[in-house]
């Protein structure tokens, strides 16, 4: 069937979605009460809208559309197929509004709101679980979406608006983060059991120079701290194996492919021995990081606050 089109019409077929959608949108919802109703003085009391407005605004939409939604006998009214076509698409469009505001609305609730919150691998074996165990103690039903990954793709999806708060090292120095110092973790000497360092209990980093290193990939925080530290021993490390996890590197340097300056395990690891760092200082500092400006949801200051509360205690 042909669809009557108006003469007063204000965009023709051909205009830009982008052009149209601002026109519609404010008038979708009017458009689907008026058409659920089949009257335009009932759907106006429902609405609660003056009748007026709710007239000029259902012309006004079918001008912008060029075409005839409704066929009018007084003030009862009946979808043309042309109406019936976009009512199906304004009832989508409405329920897939209505669905995304019940979800920031539950994400944003301060009992059962949501965390989207990311940390480095070496946190997440003790680190994290506990740090969680421990918040949900007082907000049993905060929700947290977890993302494990390394430090400068945790910045980029903070950057990114798809977290709230990430756990990293190092501590970002950034204009447009706010991040804040938490605690700092010893970093070990690791070498294979039958390494003739191993029977000892503490090493100066220069005594490695001559070693092949297994490392993280460049771009981890841990990889830059290697580098740094090995420079200030007056050497560049020799790299033989470059990982993206901290234990696939302790069971390379057990397997006897180069030694590795790592953070403690979470358990211990057969095949290594792990030595004290005397000098230089070895340690790399853990913060937690947030988009300077970024407004905070009830659940996300509530985890915020507790975090920084474990200043000095955040790892076990």
């Amino acid at each position: 069937m042909v669809h009557q089109q108006r003469s007063q019409a204000h965009l023709s077929p051909s205009s830009d979605t982008e052009d149209i959608v601002p026109l519609l949108a404010p008038r979708l919802a009017y458009f689907a009460g008026v058409a659920r109703t089949e009257h335009v003085t009932r759907a106006a009391q429902e609405m609660d809208v003056p009748q007026s407005t709710l007239s000029r605004a259902m012309v006004r939409l079918e001008q912008d559309l060029g075409v005839d939604l409704f066929a009018r006998i007084g003030r009862t009214v009946s979808l043309t197929p042309a109406g019936r076509t976009f009512l199906v698409s304004v009832e989508r469009a409405l329920a897939e509004i209505e669905r995304a505001a019940d979800e920031v609305r539950a994400d944003a609730d301060p009992a059962t709101g949501k965390v989207a919150f990311g940390f480095l691998h070496t946190m997440g074996s003790e680190t994290v679980p506990g740090l969680i165990r421990a918040f949900r103690a007082d907000h049993p039903r905060v929700r947290f979406s977890l993302v494990q990954t390394y430090g400068e793709a945790m910045i980029e999806r903070l950057r990114a608006g798809e977290l709230d708060l990430c756990l990293t090292s190092p501590v970002p120095d950034a204009p447009d983060l706010v991040a804040r110092r938490l605690d700092e973790q010893k970093l070990r000497l690791v070498v294979p059991a039958d390494h003739p360092l191993a029977g000892r209990k503490r090493v100066r980093l220069a005594e490695a120079a001559d070693e092949v290193f297994v490392t993280l990939e460049p771009g981890y925080g841990l990889r830059r701290i290697t580098d740094d530290l090995c420079q200030e021993a007056g050497f560049k490390p020799r790299i033989a194996f470059e990982g993206e996890e901290a234990e696939t590197l302790r069971g390379l340097v057990a397997a006897g492919l180069g030694v590795a300056l790592l953070p403690p395990p979470a358990f211990p690891r057969p095949g290594v021995s792990e030595l004290t760092v005397t000098a230089p200082r070895a340690v790399r500092e853990i913060g937690v990081a947030w988009l300077d400006g970024h407004p905070d949801t009830p659940p996300v200051a509530a985890f915020k606050k507790f975090l920084l509360s474990r200043r000095g205690s955040l790892l076990p």
